[in-house]
């Protein structure tokens, strides 16, 4: 029979659809035996709604993209809007471009999040995982840089150059020799905890006055990272511990882009006192 026009959009056919519901009534017999849910092909067996695979965790992706869109739009408007200018119309603040490229990233990586938890197929997984690793790359050289107060080029080019070659060739790796999930969390919790280090030893030596807030995420953003590590079913089909983890990145990112907008404030200050 012809499925319906929503479900083949999301790439539901006969096979995949035969497997959700054997999923499903195979779940309804382990539970009126007293057995705990298993994971079916790596993932946890989840109610889906209208074909979305995991309706909670794109509702979380999506008000995360909204989040990041909303902290880099404002993020932008203090700059060129707000804050004076140098004579050649650019910011004083010497991180502008850094924290562009970071707000691109992360709303790149929230949209193929949503997209991927929609539908899990192998080209939504491999742009959701590669753009992931990007993003958290991206995030450990801007840690370097800011906290190690890095302004010349030179030196940033330095910084950047063997964490961009990592970075690249594990994408690479990843999605043209073998799609290896376990080295994958292993690289990526690495470079969390790394870019957690950073800021917190940073926040620990600096008498920025927003340093709270940078605790807040440091502390926050650790603990949300157990909930990556140590996975659980999902209660009543929906909420599984992933889903919690998009939950708790929604006021942390809200209160990191609070804190970007105060250094940016900060530093623009400094600069016009020194100029004066």
């Amino acid at each position: 029979m012809q499925e319906p026009l929503y479900l083949r959009w999301k790439q539901w056919d006969c096979r995949s659809d035969c497997r959700y519901h054997c999923m499903l009534a195979r779940e309804e017999e382990r539970m009126t035996l007293g057995g705990k849910p298993v994971k079916y092909h790596g993932k946890w067996p989840f109610l889906r709604v209208n074909g979305i695979q995991e309706p909670v965790s794109v509702a979380l992706s999506a008000l995360n993209l909204a989040v990041q869109f909303h902290g880099w739009l404002s993020f932008f408007i203090l700059l060129y809007y707000k804050l004076p200018l140098r004579p050649d119309k650019k910011t004083y603040y010497e991180y502008t471009g850094l924290w562009h490229t970071y707000g691109i990233l992360s709303m790149n990586s929230w949209f193929w999040s949503a997209v991927f938890h929609s539908r899990d197929v192998e080209w939504t997984e491999r742009l959701d995982y590669s753009s992931a690793v990007a993003l958290l790359g991206f995030s450990l050289i801007l840690a370097l840089l800011r906290a190690l107060n890095v302004r010349d080029e030179a030196s940033r080019v330095m910084f950047s150059a063997p964490l961009i070659a990592f970075v690249t060739t594990h994408i690479l790796y990843l999605n043209f020799y073998q799609f290896d999930y376990g080295w994958n969390m292993k690289v990526c919790v690495v470079m969390g905890i790394a870019q957690l280090l950073i800021w917190a030893i940073w926040a620990g030596v600096t008498r920025h006055p927003s340093r709270w807030k940078l605790w807040v995420v440091v502390v926050g953003g650790g603990l949300a990272m157990l909930l990556e590590i140590y996975d659980f079913p999902p209660y009543m089909g929906f909420v599984d511990a992933h889903a919690l983890w998009h939950a708790t990145t929604i006021p942390l990112s809200y209160l990191w882009w609070s804190f970007i907008r105060d250094d940016a404030e900060l530093r623009t200050t400094t600069l016009l006192k020194k100029v004066k």
